[in-house]
């Protein structure tokens, strides 16, 4: 039976999702730098819970039509771009034009992982 294209799509939406929830627990507690470091620490890993139950599946899935190399590339790229958004919406931060190349530069990497 030919693998069908949500077995392609569904590992990138898990991922997409997995990445929002990551850069939540990562880089949100940037908005409350007064709270105390220890809740902060809590709050995040309490986030990153729901981003494994995202990203675990999604790279399981995954495997059966992308090799993990492949698998990592697609999740630095959902990642950069994820993180864009996040820092011009959530963080009221800049992306600028140094930001952009470097970010066009790892994208080129992760895009050669699927070069065969």
């Amino acid at each position: 039976m030919p693998i069908q294209w949500n077995a392609y799509l569904m590992p990138v939406l898990l991922l997409l999702g997995s990445n929002i929830f990551m850069t939540f627990a990562w880089y949100g507690h940037l908005k409350y730098k007064a709270s105390p470091l220890w809740i902060v620490i809590a709050v995040s890993w309490g986030i990153a819970f729901f981003e494994y139950c995202l990203q675990v599946p999604a790279n399981r899935m995954g495997s059966d039509v992308y090799s993990a190399p492949q698998l990592k590339g697609i999740q630095e790229i959902i990642t950069l771009l994820v993180f864009a958004g996040f820092s011009i919406w959530y963080l009221g931060e800049q992306i600028k034009w140094n930001h952009v190349a470097g970010f066009v530069l790892i994208v080129v990497a992760a895009v050669l992982i699927f070069w065969e």
